[in-house]
């Protein structure tokens, strides 16, 4: 029975140890200018593939006259 204790004791202190491990690491990834500057290029790729299909659905051909200002 000692024997099991034991190594029931050794597998929790494993896991304890790897899940301590993986969430350090986990948050030094999460935190890096590199997962930053990854996430941005891929953000604005996007964007600058949207723009042009935007700009032509949103921007008119033309446009009228200037509203008028009243004046005091």
């Amino acid at each position: 029975m000692a024997k099991i204790s034991q190594i029931l004791s050794i597998l929790s202190f494993i896991i304890s140890a790897s899940m301590l491990g993986g969430a350090y690491f986990g948050y030094k990834y999460i935190t890096s200018p590199q997962l930053k500057n990854r996430v941005m290029n891929e953000v604005l790729a996007n964007v600058q593939q949207m723009m042009p299909k935007m700009l032509d659905n949103q921007i008119p051909k033309q446009t009228g006259g200037s509203i008028p200002l009243p004046m005091k």
